[in-house]
Order: structure tokens, then C-alpha cells, then sequence
């Protein structure tokens, strides 16, 4: 049987060029094993630090990854891409260069004779209004129109000068809140509660999470690809918290 890949919050694009490029190598080395092993791949947003999709026009850089895509999707390997809320503004250009399938918010679906509920992880579970209210404004059309107005060249450097000054690209890893203070275990324990799926996977908190919930359901954080090369594999029967390891050099 073939295995399913999850993975997040690559962030592609800071700190810096290199910074970026070497870490695009490592994912691009990490989907080169498991090429052949595979059949479906999701990526659960976060991918780039910042995405924008004008209509002639996409952010330079990423040719290692997107080359990698194209032969994963030629191969018959299914790619789905989350909306992060660093790269929520993605449109049509995945599903028309490789196949792939984007997914807005949540995804409920039966894998292998599992049943999966998959998110990026932004804005779950209670508290963080404002955030809310933001991700509503920056999602609509209006404010995606608004964006476009903008000349490539200064719309991209714009994002690019704030996301080399986030927090982030400054070596900031998120605070570990525990788990009767982390918003997105206090969801899935709710939706557990009714039984709603076998497995619950997010990424954007940037920490690597594998716990059972209460009522028997399993929850996946899969990390992320600046700190921690963290990742989830199912394999029909187990779905498993792994580490890629692999030192290159610039």
C-alpha cells in the first residue's frame, strides 16, 4: 500500500535568499525519498512566508521545489496545498501547473479506510479574535483586488521587507502554550468528542505534537521546516510523527 506525506510551515523565502535555498534542497531531498513510497502529499500551508498570485506575475524563486512538484505530479502523486496564513492568497497557479488540489480551510476525508480532519491551524479554537477578523479581511475579494492593484515589484517587496523583519526570520520560535492552553488541542478535543475523524493534523504553531485525545482520536502537529524538519506519514494503518535528517552545505 502506498503512504500519504504531511507537512507545514515551510516558510520559504526568509531569512534570506541562501537561508531559503537551503532548506528548499532539504524538502526537495525529503520528497525525492519518499517519491517512489508515495501516492498522495499534503502540504498544510505555511509553504511560502509570503504568496501572491498576479495574474501574469508570482513571486521569483522556488524553481527547485516547483520542478520537484512537476515530476511528483507527473508521476501520478496527488498534491494538496492548504491556504496558510502566510500564502492564503494562492489561486488557480498549482492547480493549473501541477494537478493539485487547494483547500481553503478545513479537510474531512477518508484516506486508506481513515478517516482524516486536516487544517492548516490558524484561527481554531477559542480566542485570538482579532486574528479572525484579519483573516476574514485578507481572504475577501475586495482585499485581494485591492493587493493586485499593487506593481509586482513593489507589492512582493513590500510583503518580502515585512516578512525579513517577522519574528520568525529573527530565530523566534513560538512559545509552547501546553495543552490546556493551546487552542488548537482544545478544538480537536471538542471535535473528538463526536467521534469526527481517526486522526486531526495542523501545522502553523511550529511545534512538533503527537498525542492521543480523550475519546481515543490521535493528533498530529507537524511541526515545521525552520526549527524542527518535522513531518506526518501514514502508512494505511499508522500515522506517525518523523524527523528528517540531513546536514547540506550551502
Amino acid at each position: 500500500m502506498k503512504k500519504t506525506l504531511f507537512a507545514s510551515d515551510f516558510h520559504l523565502g526568509i531569512p534570506s535568499a541562501d537561508g531559503s535555498r537551503l532548506r528548499e534542497k532539504k524538502i526537495v531531498n525529503w520528497l525525492t525519498k519518499y517519491q517512489k513510497e508515495v501516492d498522495e502529499i499534503y502540504f498544510l500551508g505555511d509553504v511560502f512566508d509570503f504568496w501572491f498570485e498576479y495574474k501574469r506575475a508570482i513571486p521569483k524563486g522556488y524553481s527547485r521545489l516547483f520542478g520537484k512538484l512537476a515530476e511528483l505530479a507527473d508521476a501520478g502523486v496527488a498534491l494538496y496545498f492548504f491556504k496558510g496564513n502566510h500564502d492564503m492568497w494562492m489561486f488557480d497557479y498549482f492547480e493549473k501547473e501541477f494537478g493539485a488540489t487547494i483547500i481553503s480551510n478545513e479537510l474531512e476525508k477518508e484516506i486508506k479506510g481513515k478517516k482524516f480532519y486536516i487544517h492548516h491551524g490558524d484561527g481554531l479554537g477559542p480566542g485570538d479574535t482579532s486574528y479572525k477578523f484579519l483573516k476574514k479581511f485578507f481572504r475577501s475579494g475586495f482585499c485581494q483586488w485591492l493587493f493586485a492593484r499593487l506593481h509586482p515589484n513593489f507589492g512582493i517587496g513590500i510583503a518580502q521587507y515585512f516578512s525579513n523583519r517577522s519574528r520568525l526570520a529573527k530565530g523566534q520560535i513560538l512559545a509552547d502554550q501546553g495543552a490546556n492552553k493551546e487552542a488548537i488541542q482544545i478544538y480537536f478535543k471538542e471535535l473528538d468528542r463526536s467521534n469526527t475523524a481517526d486522526f486531526y493534523l495542523c501545522g502553523h504553531r511550529h511545534l512538533p505534537i503527537e498525542m492521543t485525545l480523550p475519546n481515543g482520536g490521535k493528533y498530529i502537529n507537524t511541526g515545521d521546516w525552520f526549527f524542527h524538519y518535522t513531518y506526518a506519514l501514514f502508512d494505511g494503518t499508522n500515522l506517525t510523527l518523523r524527523e528528517y535528517e540531513e546536514n547540506l552545505i550551502a
